[in-house]
């Protein structure tokens, strides 16, 4: 399977844009709300909300997948590792295994 990249959205809404840097570990969240059934949470390792996964035409970067396009591939959970950032979106790559070879450690937040 080929490596498969998400846009973030919403960094700076929930002020994650300092912690939010390439190598940087992240939890995807499969959370349905009102407004979109195919909603994806992105957390930090210790719970803190930073954003979303782009799921409209207009916020997913070109070359990347939508959190509806992603959603069939796990069940609740899954990480990612920031590759890019940019102002208040980043490109992170899904990591379904852990063990797919990724070794770059997170900064995490501090």
């Amino acid at each position: 399977m080929g490596k498969t990249f998400i846009t973030l959205t919403h960094l700076e809404d929930f002020r994650a844009a300092e912690f939010v840097n390439p190598g940087t570990w992240l939890k995807l969240r499969k959370e349905p709300n009102l407004y979109d059934d195919e909603s994806i949470t992105v957390y930090s390792d210790k719970g803190t909300r930073y954003g979303y996964v782009a799921n409209s035409c207009a916020r997913v970067a070109k070359g990347t997948h939508s959190a509806g396009y992603i959603a069939r591939d796990f069940e609740e959970e899954a990480s990612c590792m920031v590759r890019f950032r940019l102002d208040d979106l980043a490109i992170a790559e899904l990591i379904l295994n852990e063990e797919e070879g990724v070794t770059d450690e997170s900064e995490g937040e501090r």
